[in-house]
């Protein structure tokens, strides 16, 4: 597993420390697999030169503070895409504060003051459709120029397709949202997944139908209502179960906040106090029984399916991308 990357928290704290480097720059929700092409980019650049492989990225996400009422919701924390960037290689990354000042800072101001002074940037690698600086108004064909100017070599690539889609974090929220989790695990590579501290819930589910796991999720993002086949992983152990995860309000029980529980297909020894769920397919809605124990036979029934789904990809093969190509049935 390589090491989490060094994480800087505004210019001031970079400078001198910030080696000489290969960076790519954006915002990075998700870290998909477009984000993956140019961080792949990134280190076989940095790896050739001896440079450090670097991202720049910015928090809040810019849109909140120049357009909060366009912000999208976002898939991942700064804290989560640090993370899945150090596994792609990144040893350091400036998370820099997005402000109003930032936001008025002209695209050659931008790219000296940023990339040149504060990052020591030696090759710069971003999308074809960047654009930064004031009003956005800089671009590839700015960065081109801005590069011979500064003596930073200069790559923009195009976007990544699968299956005739772009690859973008807007793709996989509406994907997300609309409950195409395994449409949305191609387009990230890997599964979409809800992590947070187990809660206390209401107690209903252990004396009336099954005892859950209650999760205290926190993402922006969160999938359409419905019952998933899931697994399971506590996040201290890193040890995975098999489970089945309903996403909603609880109707047969009156239930007004949203909730995520899950059900662990094996026992357990004790409950975890924090876990990721990871979401591999939708089996059905969510609805209203007639009374607890329609419901539980309900469950029953989604527990025996969801076992039929995780012995079908037995043999270490749901750990791997195979899941993500799924066909998406819905319910």
């Amino acid at each position: 597993m390589p090491a989490a990357p060094l994480i800087f928290h505004s210019p001031e704290e970079a400078l001198g420390r910030f080696g000489p480097c290969a960076v790519t720059a954006g915002n990075f929700d998700g870290v998909h697999c477009g984000h993956r092409r140019l961080l792949r980019e990134v280190t076989q650049i940095a790896s050739a030169n001896g440079w450090a492989p670097s991202v720049l990225t910015f928090d809040p996400h810019p849109a909140k503070v120049v357009a909060p009422e366009r912000a999208p919701k976002l898939l991942t924390t700064i804290a989560q895409r640090c993370g899945y960037m150090g596994e792609c290689g990144i040893t350091q990354v400036l998370v820099l504060p997005f402000d109003l000042q930032l936001a008025s800072l002209e695209a050659d101001d931008f790219v000296r003051r940023i990339l040149v002074e504060t990052l020591q940037a030696r090759a710069v690698v971003v999308g074809d459709n960047f654009r930064f600086g004031h009003r956005q108004s800089g671009d590839v064909h700015t960065l081109a120029r801005l590069g011979m100017e500064h003596h930073f070599e200069f790559r923009a690539l195009p976007a990544v397709t699968m299956r005739g889609v772009v690859v973008s974090s807007s793709e996989i929220r509406r994907r997300i949202q609309t409950g195409n989790v395994p449409g949305a695990a191609r387009l990230l590579g890997r599964f979409v997944s809800v992590e947070g501290e187990v809660v206390k819930g209401h107690g209903v589910g252990s004396r009336k139908t099954v005892p859950t796991l209650n999760i205290e999720a926190t993402a922006e993002v969160l999938p359409a209502v419905g019952v998933y086949v899931t697994r399971t992983m506590d996040l201290e152990s890193e040890r995975i179960w098999p489970s089945v995860t309903n996403v909603g309000f609880r109707p047969t029980f009156g239930g007004k906040h949203l909730a995520v529980e899950t059900y662990i297909l094996e026992r357990l020894e004790a409950p975890p106090s924090r876990i990721r769920v990871e979401l591999t397919r939708r089996l059905r809605d969510e609805r209203k029984f007639e009374s607890p124990e329609a419901l539980k036979a309900q469950i029953l029934s989604d527990v025996e399916r969801a076992g039929k789904w995780h012995r079908r990809w037995s043999n270490g093969r749901l750990m791997g991308r195979a899941a993500a190509t799924a066909p998406y049935t819905g319910s």
